[in-house]
């Protein structure tokens, strides 16, 4: 795909285009920042915090801001989430000047440290007061990292919750076996990766001109769904392009635990040359409505015209308002077991944002009706399954 450059920052603001903040928070958080700075990716206003000021200093994005400068003297938050918060808090006003003039605030951090975890939900508040459309981009940490930072990151990311209007969570424990055995920069640069295509790829959704167009009201719908989120990339060429494509953006890994047939908001926007066939479109959209529930999903297509394609077809989808899937990864006999405490394992807790999801296990007998949240009922009496995981093994069979 032909490199994408958005426009300056003057010119969103007097074309009547939107206006993007991408907002680093913490270590982690300035990190993914930078990697986008070193892209070259101009027309969106990069911002990072930090109560570090050594690692602060150590970055080029154009706005940096020192949180908790006058009570901690730029030592850093000690992974202590408390003071992370108090940090951000004390700036407040600094914040909310680098937000004034943003359409959408992607606020992204390493949760389980103490600034990106107790700072992020303090941006998340004020972006959320300031009516701005925010999505948070959170790392979980590794298994290795211990109990404590693991819990010390649910608590925070149950927090975040509160403020945004959806979040991609990108557990880096996944990242490690998907990737298999590669060195620990080339893991973060993965969940960097995450941050750069969402940016770019709603952006350059919104601000290309194409047969079908997607304008950021669309994306607004769309993500203020609320709950997880997560996109997924795609490309292919040949004959059957449109098909290998599509489902390479939905096979995303980081999408395992996530079922997209509950997804509220889902935006697809597809890039090609002019060989981009109405047949080629249909396959797309038969895939889509494969795995998703169209009756209650806002679905919302997009096409752009790119000859420097020339016969490729880039695909992408990105989903909102989604579920966790409680057996991901799992055989059928541990439904049984209990919810796991926040000092489990998993890669993504499925008790994450999911706090209706407690009543509804303790109340089971009041949904004996529904087969998905039934433990009594076997999985095998649903008309259709409709998990990325189920709709690939159908297609295997076939």
């Amino acid at each position: 795909m032909s490199k994408y450059t958005m426009p300056d920052d003057n010119q969103l603001q007097n074309n009547g285009q939107a206006s993007f903040t991408v907002f680093g928070v913490g270590g982690g958080g300035g990190n993914a920042v930078e990697h986008m700075v070193q892209q070259g990716i101009r027309g969106v206003t990069f911002v990072c915090a930090n109560t570090d000021k050594q690692a602060l200093d150590r970055l080029t994005a154009p706005h940096k801001l020192q949180l908790g400068a006058k009570t901690n003297r730029g030592l850093g938050a000690g992974a202590n989430p408390e003071v992370g918060r108090e940090a951000a808090e004390s700036d407040e006003e600094a914040i909310r000047a680098l937000l004034e003039h943003s359409d959408m605030v992607f606020i992204t951090a390493g949760m389980g440290g103490g600034t990106g975890t107790g700072a992020a939900p303090v941006v998340a508040r004020i972006a959320k007061e300031m009516e701005v459309l925010t999505v948070a981009v959170v790392t979980t940490p590794f298994k290795f990292e211990g109990g404590k930072r693991i819990k010390a990151a649910k608590a925070g990311i149950e927090q975040l919750t509160n403020f945004v209007d959806s979040i991609i969570t990108i557990p880096n424990d996944k990242l490690m076996s998907v990737y298999g055995n590669i060195s620990m920069q080339d893991a973060f640069k993965k969940a960097d990766d995450v941050l750069l295509h969402a940016v770019q790829g709603i952006a350059e959704t919104i601000a290309s001109e194409g047969m079908i167009n997607i304008d950021f009201n669309d994306i607004r719908t769309a993500m203020t769904a609320k709950g997880h989120a997560m996109m997924g990339i795609g490309r292919a060429s040949g004959d059957d392009r449109a098909r290998q494509a599509t489902e390479k953006a939905i096979r995303s890994p980081l999408l395992d635990d996530l079922r997209l047939e509950n997804a509220k908001g889902l935006l697809v926007n597809v890039i090609s040359s002019e060989s981009l066939s109405l047949d080629e479109m249909s396959k797309i959209s038969v895939i889509v409505e494969e795995i998703t529930d169209i009756d209650e999903a806002h679905i919302f297509y997009g096409s752009v015209i790119d000859e420097k394609m020339g016969d490729d077809l880039h695909v992408t989808v990105i989903a909102t308002g989604l579920t966790l899937d409680e057996n991901a990864g799992e055989e059928p006999e541990v439904v049984e077991q209990p919810v796991p405490s926040v000092n489990s394992t998993q890669p993504v807790d499925p008790n994450l944002h999911t706090s209706a999801l407690n009543s509804q296990k303790q109340s089971q007998a009041q949904y004996q009706e529904n087969p998905i949240r039934s433990n009594t009922v076997p999985e095998q009496t649903k008309t259709k399954t409709n998990s990325i995981q189920d709709y690939l093994k159908r297609q295997q069979n076939k």
